[in-house]
């Protein structure tokens, strides 16, 4: 049963008027002081104030104090001698903490109903044995104890019960069977669980026995939710927003150019594609409405690599047939079994499957009757045949990075490539 209705009659405190009546001086020392019946310097600011039931003066009396192991709150009490009006409630003196806090009670002993609460009016009161709740937001802050948060329910809960006793009375009866079970608790004939759940992290339980450890009491920290943050007029920093980067991979990028074989105008399209497991290659097409030649070319997206690459495929199924396949243009191909042997760049840059780059002897090889290996051996490091156990190894695929030759260098036209001092701007060394 939630408690809603446990909101004191009447509206917020008082608001202050510009007149007021003289202030008491709350004494030396420390602006927060700490609570203490003894100590008579602590004395409570009195301010006359306009009553917001009737509109008349009344009186609000603020006292700035601290709660042992706890912190420092503010109490502010508000009466009206004209309609007898009053309001009670208490603040916390601080900030909003970086974590909510939840206090987790198990009330044994009438001892432990005499306990110090400070509740603030974002926490939620809760006992599981009667599934009751008091919500958040639902009645003002408090400084009470464990005894004084029930005896304020029941009253919340008593003060429409002669409305609903004429309307419908059903209902008044089950809420005064609840408050019978409410007024059992306050005698602790059997033990039951108090949970106050703050994400202000500003509510208070007393621990008796501090600072030494209390059994009975059991205190949570924990991290706040987007929901609570809202709740509590906290916005979370709105990330900065980045301008949006044009992603080219998305997109197929068209420019003009001219047929190889007719020389007619045509258009070239183009298209960067992330190939899984390996690199990002360009993909360029271009199809000539004159002659109708059509050619497609595949470049590597990325630089030379630092090794050359040689990929050994045993071929073993026609299934084997459909693998996707890359073949850059330094890249040249051999099949042993077959003494065949593809020059590089005689095809250019390739991306096809295996059944496509061997066509020309699909004969020999697509009905699985000569078992054979396929090799791509690239200087360059740029080729690729996929993988079909990607990302664990291809128990029939070898692939071998290698230091390339000073031949193979020579004809990539690295050997007179000369890049120290490039990126600071110094002539390079001879």
């Amino acid at each position: 049963m939630s408690a809603g209705g446990a909101v004191e009659p009447g509206l917020p405190a008082a608001a202050a008027a510009p007149s007021a009546a003289p202030a008491r001086d709350p004494g030396p020392g420390h602006l927060f002081r700490p609570i203490s019946a003894e100590d008579e310097e602590q004395q409570p600011t009195e301010i006359e104030s306009l009553c917001m039931n009737c509109y008349r003066n009344g009186m609000t009396r603020l006292l700035l104090t601290k709660i042992p192991f706890f912190r420092e709150i503010i109490v502010s009490s508000f009466s009206c001698e004209h309609c007898g009006w009053n309001n009670t409630e208490i603040q916390s003196a601080g900030r909003i903490q970086d974590q909510g806090v939840r206090y987790t009670l198990t009330v044994r002993a009438q001892e432990d109903m005499d306990r110090e609460v400070v509740k603030t009016d974002s926490a939620t009161t809760r006992i599981p044995e009667l599934d009751f709740e008091i919500p958040a937001f639902s009645q003002k802050g408090a400084l009470t104890t464990v005894e004084g948060l029930i005896s304020r329910a029941i009253s919340g809960l008593e003060q429409d019960q002669p409305t609903r006793r004429a309307n419908e009375e059903a209902v008044a009866e089950r809420i005064d069977e609840f408050i019978a079970k409410l007024k059992e608790l306050k005698q602790v004939a059997s033990p039951f669980t108090l949970i106050i759940d703050d994400p202000s992290g500003n509510s208070f339980v007393e621990n008796p026995h501090a600072p030494r450890k209390d059994d009975a009491l059991v205190i949570t920290h924990y991290n706040r939710t987007l929901q609570q943050e809202e709740m509590l007029g906290l916005q979370a920093e709105a990330p900065e927003e980045k301008p949006e980067e044009e992603d080219i991979r998305n997109e197929v990028l068209q420019f003009n150019t001219n047929c190889p074989e007719c020389n007619a105008p045509a258009q070239t399209n183009m298209k960067l594609v992330q190939i899984p497991h390996f690199k990002e290659v360009i993909i360029m097409a271009t199809n000539c409405e004159n002659c109708g030649h059509r050619t497609n070319e595949v470049k590597s997206g990325g630089a030379v690599e630092p090794l050359g690459t040689r990929i050994t495929f045993h071929i073993t199924d026609p299934s084997d047939m459909t693998r996707d396949l890359l073949k850059s243009e330094t890249c040249s191909v051999e099949i042993p079994e077959l003494e065949f042997e593809l020059g590089m760049a005689v095809l250019g840059g390739k991306f096809t499957t295996l059944e496509g780059m061997l066509k020309d002897i699909r004969e020999l090889i697509l009905e699985g009757i000569l078992k054979a290996h396929f090799i791509m051996d690239d200087p360059a490091g740029n080729s690729y045949l996929q993988n079909v156990y990607a990302p664990e190894d291809d128990p029939e695929m070898k692939v071998e990075h290698y230091k390339r030759t000073f031949d193979q260098n020579e004809e990539l036209g690295l050997n007179d490539m000369k890049t120290e001092g490039y990126e600071t701007g110094l002539p390079a060394q001879r």
